[in-house]
């Protein structure tokens, strides 16, 4: 079916009706964006200009099908469109795959300003992202540093065809390694060499995970969202090999949930770490760690 073009009053009444079924108009107007064409400027434009026309990228029945299985299943919008964008990037995602989020986006910039305010080379030799999921961190920090190399790792073989899939989009794979295996453990041959790691871990605690909304707590794979009991097993294991397997001085950046700072940092201390620092979020919320292997004798 081709994809129409409509009088604005008419989109405007489609989305008034759709809005009657459940959902936020803000996930709505997401989708308008994302799969229909519509900007939120375009849409505001509408609502000046009722009788202008606008060319919708796929027609109001797909438009319409994507929105019901949202309201009716809770099933995430990205998952139902295949992209998620993020930084200045489009994703894909697909179910098994957690969506990037908004606030992971500070971990790239934290990481780029600890290697320009640490070192005068325009990128470490060797990095790596510690569960990478969809490989958002992988290709922020691939594009970022052209002549570095970089290694993403994942338990799950559906995450890591998600970032070969997304690395290859954004052509930057032949400068990422993909491996599949737990943390730090795929990592082996390059134990004492890598300059930069970073991590955003399954960190809920099983207790809040079981709490929050179906849309996440149903669809997104509970293996890239829950820590344990405590919300501290991924971070436990990650801070425990830390100094063995970065290089001296190398620097290990963690995203953690919001009420986890202190145990966090807690933990890097004990693993011999130095320079341990806390960072703030989008909200202002310490979400982040930043820690240095020691100098080696």
């Amino acid at each position: 079916m081709a994809a129409p073009c409509l009088n604005g009053a008419s989109v405007l009444s489609w989305r008034r009706e759709q809005l009657r079924l459940g959902g936020a108009a803000s996930a709505l107007d997401w989708l308008l964006d994302l799969e229909g064409g519509i900007s939120w400027q375009a849409l505001q434009q509408l609502r000046l200009e009722p009788n202008s026309t606008v060319n919708l990228a796929v027609p109001l029945e797909r438009l319409e099908a994507i929105w019901q299985r949202h309201c009716n299943g809770q099933e995430p919008l990205q998952y139902l469109v295949g992209q998620c964008p993020w930084r200045d990037l489009n994703l894909r995602v697909a179910p098994g795959v957690l969506i990037p989020r908004q606030e992971t986006e500070w971990l790239v910039d934290l990481a780029l300003h600890t290697w320009s305010q640490h070192s005068r080379s325009n990128g470490p030799q060797l990095w790596a992202d510690l569960g990478t999921g969809s490989g958002c961190l992988a290709v922020a920090l691939a594009r970022a540093w052209p002549e570095s190399k970089g290694v993403a790792i994942d338990r799950s073989a559906e995450a890591l065809q998600q970032a070969a899939d997304n690395l290859a989009a954004e052509e930057v794979s032949e400068r990422v390694e993909i491996l599949q295996g737990d943390w730090w453990q795929p990592l082996q041959p390059w134990w004492g060499q890598l300059e930069l790691v970073v991590s955003n871990p399954p960190y809920i605690p099983k207790a809040v995970w079981q709490q929050l909304d179906p849309v996440v707590r149903d669809h997104e794979p509970a293996l890239a969202l829950v820590g344990g009991e405590d919300g501290l097993e991924a971070l436990r294991a990650i801070a425990s090999q830390a100094a063995e397997a970065l290089a001296p001085g190398g620097w290990l950046l963690l995203e953690h949930h919001y009420d986890q700072s202190d145990a966090v940092a807690a933990l890097l201390r004990s693993a011999g770490l130095k320079q341990v620092e806390a960072h703030t979020d989008l909200e202002g919320k310490l979400r982040f760690a930043r820690a240095q292997a020691p100098e080696r004798p």
